[in-house]
C-alpha cells in the first residue's frame, strides 16, 4: 500500500512525484516506456516560455528535470505496462503480475499525436512518414513534402520546410486554416507552399519509401495524386484515457474532467497535465497541476491522521 501511485512520467508526473516526496508521501511513479519524459521527448523546437529556464529542446529541459528528481526518495518503475485499473478501489494491476494499491492515484498519462488511419501511414513510418519537421529538417531538405493539418503545428512545419524543400503541399479538411494569423499570412506569400483546404489525404503511396499521396477535395468525384517523398502529419493530439473511460467522467473529446484541485469524478483520484487540460496544454501547466495534486493529497492525509 502506497500513499500515492502516479501513472505516467512526463512533466506532470515527474512534478507530482517530486512534490509528493517533498511532502513526505510514500510514492510510486510508473511509466510504460523505457525512459521518462512523455511529450518532452517529442519537443524538438527551443523551449523559451518555461519561466526561469531556456532549453534547446524538450530533451534538454528533461535533463534539467532529472537532475532535480534524481535525489528524490520515490520509487520509479519504467517499462511498467498496466493490465487493468480499478479507480474506486485505487488498485493498479501490471501485466507483469504486480498488484498495487494506494490511498490516492494521480493520472498523468498525457496525450498522443492523432493518426490519419489511412493506408500507408503505418507501413511507411520511418520511410518517408516523418516525425518532426524540426528534428528531420536535414533529412527532408531537397524533398517534396506533404504536411497534413490546419493548426499552428502544421502551418509552422510547412513554413519551416519551405525553407529547404522544393515544394510543400499542405492539406487541411476545413474551409480555412486554424493556425494563427501570422502563420496563415506567411503561407499566402510562400510560393513553395500549395494549400488545399476542404481536402483529405486518402492514401500514402509507396513500396520501400513514400512516393506520392492521394488527395480528395470536398465534393470532387475523383481523387488526385501528388508526387512527394515525405509526409508529416499534424492533425492534433488525443488523450491517453482508454484505461479509464468506463470509470471517470470525461469531456466530449475524451479528456478527464477535474476540479480546481485536480480531482476527478472519483474521490482521491486526480488527473494532471495534458490528459486533463485540453485548453492550455503547456509544460508550465503540467508541472503546476502536478504540484497542486500532491499538495491536496498531503493536506488530506494530514487532516486524516489528526482525526
Amino acid at each position: 500500500m502506497h500513499d500515492v501511485i502516479i501513472i505516467g512520467a512526463g512533466a506532470a508526473g515527474l512534478s507530482a512525484a517530486l512534490w509528493c516526496d517533498e511532502l513526505g508521501l510514500d510514492t510510486l511513479l510508473i511509466e510504460r516506456d523505457a525512459e521518462v519524459g512523455g511529450q518532452l521527448l517529442r519537443v524538438y523546437n527551443p523551449v523559451e516560455n518555461y519561466l526561469g529556464v531556456r532549453a534547446s529542446n524538450g530533451r534538454e529541459l528533461l535533463e534539467r528535470f532529472n537532475e532535480q528528481v534524481e535525489g528524490a526518495d520515490f520509487d520509479l518503475w519504467t517499462q511498467a505496462e498496466i493490465e487493468s485499473v480499478d479507480l474506486k478501489a485505487r488498485r493498479v494491476r501490471l501485466r507483469s503480475g504486480e498488484d498495487l494499491r494506494a490511498i490516492s492515484i494521480i493520472i498523468a498519462t498525457g496525450v498522443r499525436r492523432r493518426r490519419l488511419n489511412v493506408p500507408g501511414e503505418e507501413e511507411l513510418k520511418g520511410r518517408g512518414v516523418a516525425e518532426s519537421g524540426a528534428r528531420d529538417r536535414e533529412w527532408l531538405a531537397g524533398k517534396d513534402v506533404c504536411v497534413v493539418g490546419g493548426g499552428d503545428a502544421a502551418a509552422e512545419n510547412a513554413l519551416m520546410l519551405a525553407e529547404v524543400c522544393p515544394t510543400v503541399t499542405l492539406v487541411h479538411r476545413g474551409q480555412s486554416l486554424r493556425a494563427r494569423r501570422e502563420f496563415s499570412e506567411r503561407l499566402k506569400s510562400e510560393h513553395r507552399v500549395t494549400v488545399f483546404t476542404e481536402a483529405t489525404l486518402e492514401r500514402i503511396i509507396g513500396f520501400e519509401r513514400v512516393e506520392a499521396v492521394e488527395i480528395r477535395r470536398k465534393g470532387a468525384f475523383k481523387s488526385f495524386q501528388v508526387a512527394v517523398q515525405a509526409v508529416l502529419i499534424r492533425i492534433g493530439v488525443e488523450p491517453n484515457t482508454e484505461l479509464f473511460r468506463d470509470q471517470l467522467e470525461l469531456d466530449e473529446r475524451g479528456y478527464i474532467r477535474v476540479t480546481g484541485e485536480q480531482e476527478t469524478s472519483i474521490e482521491q483520484v486526480f488527473a494532471v497535465g495534458d490528459v486533463s487540460n485540453p485548453l492550455a496544454p503547456t509544460i508550465a501547466g503540467a508541472t503546476g497541476a502536478g504540484a497542486t495534486a500532491a499538495k491536496v493529497i498531503a493536506s488530506r492525509l494530514q487532516k486524516g491522521n489528526k482525526q
